[in-house]
């Protein structure tokens, strides 16, 4: 009963309220703000204590963050090898014949082996797609100040106003990319 609890996908009535109340949690535990993009700021002073000024802070303060963030790579790991459902994901049929034009037909993982491959590296649509899209959402994230997470979830929940303008720009930028820009890309050969 418990791992079938688990491992089914949670409706968003139950799963939302359990992330927003790590906000109040965090706040009345320790005033501790909540958004995981930090966490490779915290990683990198730990491990590269140079004379590198963004880097020379008391990181050890916010260690609670790094236990956080192995949390989710232990959890996504679990998830992921332990309590995967064995059917193909499933689309919308819309959805499927859109990408079928594409020549992307693989929908049995989280991320269609026809995109996200060593082999697809080498074309240009993988290299757009991985390296960068990797480099702009790294780039995104230090520009905005966070991450999804820190602003969206976090931010919004205290009445940021930087928050309600990043979270504003997400979504534009999430509707820009998957409507105008990754049809395009998806062209590419």
């Amino acid at each position: 009963m418990l791992l079938k609890l688990i491992s089914a996908p949670w409706p968003w009535y139950v799963a939302g309220p359990i992330i927003g109340l790590t906000v109040p949690l965090l706040l009345l535990l320790g005033n501790r703000p909540f958004g995981i993009s930090s966490s490779l700021r915290h990683i990198c002073a730990a491990c590269f204590p140079g004379k590198v000024p963004f880097f020379a802070y008391e990181w050890k303060k916010e260690i609670w963050n790094l236990f956080f963030a192995a949390g989710i790579v232990i959890g996504g790991f679990i998830a992921a090898h332990l309590l995967a459902d064995p059917a193909p994901v499933r689309i919308s049929p819309k959805l499927e014949t859109a990408l079928g034009e594409f020549g992307i037909s693989d929908h049995n993982n989280l991320l269609p082996s026809q995109l996200f491959n060593w082999p697809a590296l080498l074309t240009i649509r993988g290299f757009i797609l991985i390296v960068v899209g990797g480099f702009l959402v790294g780039f995104g994230t230090r520009y905005a100040g966070g991450c999804t997470s820190g602003h969206s979830i976090f931010g919004l929940s205290t009445l940021q106003w930087p928050s309600l303008v990043a979270t504003c720009c997400f979504m534009a930028g999430g509707f820009i990319m998957s409507n105008l820009v990754l049809p395009f890309i998806l062209s590419l050969s």
